[in-house]
C-alpha cells in the first residue's frame, strides 16, 4: 500500500496534506481533524470522480476513469449518476484496454459484486490477459457460478500464458477453481506453532479467516522461541485486518493480503497520507528481493527463485501446504509493496461493514489506529503496540507468517489463539 495515491490524485490533494509531526510524547496526523476529512471526500468526489467521470471516456480518458473507480472503491461512493457511468464502462469492458479491464473488473468485485455477471461472463470468453482472465472467474465464482462457461478451461488457460507471471497468476486461479485435486491442503495449527519452524528467527504471525471481513490477530513470536507478553503477562496481540478493499484473492494486484512467509525487514515511517507517521513494519515477498537477503545469506549465489529455495524455510510437515506458497507465488505474479501498517482513512467510510472501525488497504497488514477530530492527535493505535512489542523482542528483522485457520464467521480472538498455543505445548511433552 506504499503507492496507494494515483498521481492525479495526488496533484489534486497534494496541498491537503503537508508534513505530519511527531515527538517522543505525542503523535499527530493534521489532516485527521474532522475539517480536513470532509475537504478530502469533497474533492474525491466533486474531482476524482465526479469531474473525471464526466470526461468521454476514450483511450485518451481512460487513466481519469481509473482514478475515479479507486476514488469509488476508497470511500464506498454510489449515486444513480455514478451507477449510470459504470454500467456504460462495463458495456463497453471488450473494447478497452486490459488495464482499465482490470480496475473496472476490481471495482466490480468490490463495489457491484453482482449486478455485472453478463459483461464479466463475455470478457471471460474474449480476454487474452491473463490477469483480466483471472480477475473474470473470480467474479464468476463469488456468485457460485461454475469459473468457465464451458468445458474448455484448460484450453483457454493455456493460451493465455505468455510469461512466467502469467503462469504464476494461472497456477493459483487453478488451485482455487479445484484445491480438492492438488496435495494436502490441511494441516493442525500446532506444525505452524512449533518452534522448529522458522527455528531461531523472530516471527509476526497474522491468523486469519479464510473470510477476510473478518479482523484477524497478531501475535509475535521471538527467536529463543517465546511469545511475548503484555504488562499483565497475557501473550501479547492485537487485532489485524488483511482484507484490501476489493476483497480480490491474494495472487491478483490489489487483493487480499497473501497467506505464507514474509520476509520482515525492520521499520519505517511512511509519507503516505493514508498510512500515516506510525512506524510501520517493512515486509519482502519473494521475487521482490533476492534470494540472499530474503534468506539473510550473503553465501547464497543462485540469483533464481525456485519453488525449492522456498521449500527450505519449511519443515517437513508444511512442505505440501500449499496455502502457505500463496506469497511465493504472489510475488512470482508481481505483487509488490505489500508491508503492516497503521491508518489513518476515515473509518467512517467503511461504518456497517464487518471489520468496521478498521479499515481495508490495497492488500497489506493493517491496524486500528483513531485519530482526534479536534486536534489530529493520535488516540490510540494497536500499531504503535505491535511496533513496541517488537522491539520487545529484538526489533523487526525475521520473518511474518500469514495464516488462514478456519472460515468460522466472527472475527479471531485471542482465547482461540491460546487454546491452540496450550494444546501444541501439551502435544509436545
Amino acid at each position: 500500500m506504499k503507492k496507494l495515491l494515483l498521481t492525479t490524485v495526488i496533484v489534486t490533494l497534494f496541498f491537503l496534506f503537508p508534513s505530519f509531526s511527531q515527538t517522543d510524547s505525542s503523535v499527530f496526523f493534521k489532516e485527521g481533524v474532522r475539517a480536513k476529512r470532509n475537504i478530502l471526500y469533497r474533492n474525491l468526489v466533486q474531482n476524482t470522480i465526479t469531474k473525471n467521470l464526466s470526461l468521454q471516456l476514450s483511450f485518451d480518458t481512460e487513466q481519469n476513469w481509473i482514478d475515479a473507480f479507486w476514488a469509488i472503491e476508497l470511500i464506498r461512493y454510489q449515486s444513480p449518476w455514478i451507477n449510470a457511468k459504470i454500467n456504460s464502462a462495463i458495456d463497453s469492458i471488450d473494447n478497452r484496454s486490459p488495464s482499465f479491464q482490470r480496475a473496472l473488473l476490481e471495482l466490480a468485485f468490490s463495489n457491484y459484486p453482482n449486478q455485472f455477471i453478463k459483461q464479466v461472463s463475455s470478457l471471460l470468453n474474449s480476454c487474452e490477459d491473463a490477469k483480466v482472465f483471472a480477475m473474470c472467474v473470480a467474479y464468476r465464482m463469488q456468485n457460485k457460478l461454475t469459473p468457465f462457461p464451458n468445458n474448455q478451461l484448460e484450453n483457454k488457460i493455456t493460451q493465455l500464458i505468455k510469461n512466467k507471471k502469467d503462469e504464476a497468476i494461472l497456477q493459483q486461479l487453478m488451485y482455487r477453481i479445484h484445491p480438492s485435486s492438488f496435495e494436502k491442503n490441511t494441516v493442525p495449527i500446532s506444525d505452524i506453532l512449533d518452534t522448529e519452524f522458522l527455528k531461531n528467527q523472530t516471527i509476526l504471525f497474522s491468523f486469519q479467516r479464510k473470510n477476510r471481513n473478518y479482523p484477524g490477530i497478531a501475535l509475535i513470536r521471538d527467536s529463543v522461541g517465546n511469545f511475548i507478553k503484555d504488562e499483565n503477562g497475557t501473550i501479547f496481540s492485537v487485532p489485524q485486518l488483511a482484507r484490501s478493499i476489493s476483497n480480490l484473492p491474494g495472487f491478483l494486484t490489489n487483493g487480499n493480503t497473501p497467506q505464507g512467509i514474509f520476509l520482515m525487514d525492520g521499520f519505517s515511517i511512511s509519507r503516505n497520507s493514508f498510512i500515516g507517521p506510525t512506524s510501520n513494519i517493512q515486509l519482502s515477498m519473494p521475487f521482490e528481493t533476492s534470494i540472499r537477503h530474503f534468506f539473510n545469506d550473503p553465501t547464497i549465489k543462485d540469483a533464481n527463485w525456485t519453488e525449492d529455495w522456498y521449500k527450505k524455510l519449511l519443515t517437513a510437515k508444511l512442505i505440501n501446504y500449499l496455502p502457505l506458497y500463496e506469497s511465493f507465488y504472489a510475488g512470482k505474479a508481481g505483487r509488490t509493496e505489500i508491508i503492516a501498517h497503521g491508518t489513518t482513512i476515515d473509518p467512517g467510510y467503511y461504518v456497517g461493514e464487518k471489520y468496521y472501525p478498521q479499515t481495508p488497504t490495497m492488500g497489506c497488514l493493517c491496524t486500528k489506529e483513531i485519530w482526534s477530530d479536534e486536534d489530529g492527535k493520535r488516540l490510540e493505535s494497536d500499531q504503535q503496540k505491535l511496533a513496541d512489542a517488537l522491539q520487545i523482542a529484538g526489533g523487526a528483522k525475521g520473518y511474518c507468517v500469514v495464516l488462514e485457520i478456519d472460515d468460522a464467521q466472527k472475527p479471531i480472538s485471542l482465547d482461540e489463539i491460546l487454546s491452540l498455543i496450550q494444546s501444541t505445548s501439551t502435544q509436545k511433552k
